[in-house]
């Protein structure tokens, strides 16, 4: 082999790594960026949430003062709907949480 052969060689198999470089890099940029609008999703799903239980401890709080009930139950209308948008937030996270986790174990 000569030097001029050797050296389109060792050019090729550059090019063919610098190609595999940049497909493995490329696949990892929008992985890690996928990663980051989920986790980016789980915080405004968490301020949400953080939302809907000031108003469950507001609701909670009106029952007690304004309106002057001596308890209050997980069934009442009012309860009953901001708990069910809670679980509902609650799911969505433990979702998104899995879908991070599991990103993270394939790379």
């Amino acid at each position: 082999m000569t030097f001029s052969e050797r050296m389109k060689e060792l050019l090729d198999q550059g090019v063919a790594v610098s190609k595999e470089f940049a497909i493995k890099a490329g696949a990892k940029a929008q992985d890690l960026g996928e990663r980051g609008v989920l986790m980016l999703e789980i915080k405004q799903l968490e301020n949400q949430a953080q939302k809907l239980l000031s108003r469950l401890g507001n609701e909670v709080y009106r029952a007690f003062i304004d309106r002057d009930q001596p308890g209050i139950d997980r069934d009442a209308p009012e309860i009953k709907a901001i708990l069910a948008e809670i679980a509902s937030i609650r799911d969505a996270i433990e979702r998104k949480d899995a879908d991070i986790k599991s990103r993270k174990a394939n790379t």
